[in-house]
């Protein structure tokens, strides 16, 4: 089977699932998808479950994926069999669409091998993407406004996990937050200012590796927080170490943004409190 073949055997796959979910019958997903036979119908079906059924439809769904990453890593059945736990048969019938590991011999198979896996990762991997941003924009739209008091409670838990706190033996009662999350940073922001911080009272300053765009950090946290230019300090560089394998590196990266609030040792007390409150009653 041809990395085409592959590719169009897993669409067919995909629709006739999709068609069976909406309860149509084996005849109607036939006719539908144009096949010659009922055993190429019943070859698509295989794991398909329809409407109402007791059974379980990914019972396996767990060991079919890996079975299929190992066989896409040119393991044989009996490897995988003998990694899985399961038996010839189950692995025969979850990767047996996939071409067949190319021996060595064959330099022209390993390229077709190869580019087959190609397509059909690249094709896996924007799935499983597709999949992730589903779930997290569903999780996204279940969160909806915030009122201040939840305000109050998230920005206390968040500069709590990753603030300046007192330690023991020195009492630093002074609110000072460090990130590199945006997001984070504007959950700050919004939080002393339902606190009643007033805008004046902050302080901002980027912190960078040397080797990084030190002139453009300012003004990217510049934009994200909406903060006057009088407000920023001067930057302040991390060495660069060439022996260091960094992976915060590239466009999307701005440094970390560290946020002062003067004369607030009031404020420091009123968010340990709240955090107090927030784990009192678990």
């Amino acid at each position: 089977m041809t990395s085409d073949q592959v590719i169009h055997h897993e669409e067919l796959r995909d629709r006739a699932a999709a068609l069976r979910a909406e309860g149509r019958s084996r005849a109607q997903i036939k006719e539908v998808l144009g096949l010659a036979s009922d055993w190429a119908v019943n070859e698509l079906l295989r794991d398909a479950v329809p409407p109402g059924s007791r059974l379980r439809a990914n019972a396996k769904d767990d060991l079919r994926r890996r079975a299929r990453e190992l066989r896409v890593q040119g393991r044989t059945y009996k490897e995988i069999e003998q990694e899985l736990g399961v038996s010839r048969s189950s692995v025969s019938l979850w990767v047996r669409d996939l071409p067949r590991p190319v021996r060595p011999s064959s330099e022209e198979g390993r390229r077709r091998t190869a580019e087959g896996w190609r397509r059909y990762w690249e094709r896996e991997q924007a799935e499983r993407e597709a999949a992730r941003k589903a779930v997290v924009d569903e999780a996204a739209a279940e969160v909806g406004p915030l009122s201040d008091r939840q305000v109050l409670i998230l920005g206390a838990v968040a500069y709590w996990c990753e603030g300046t706190k007192n330690k023991p033996g020195r009492r630093h009662e002074r609110v000072v937050f460090v990130n590199s999350d945006p997001g984070l940073i504007k959950l700050f922001l919004r939080f002393v200012e339902v606190a009643g911080v007033a805008p004046d009272d902050l302080v901002f300053r980027v912190m960078i590796h040397e080797s990084a765009d030190v002139e453009g950090a300012p003004a990217y946290w510049r934009t994200v927080t909406g903060a006057d230019e009088r407000l920023f300090g001067n930057p302040t560089l991390k060495r660069h170490n060439p022996s260091t394998v960094r992976h915060n590196v590239g466009e999307g990266y701005h440094g970390c943004l560290r946020v002062d609030v003067r004369r607030s040792a009031w404020l420091y007390k009123r968010i340990e409190g709240w955090m107090r409150g927030v784990t009192a009653g678990l």
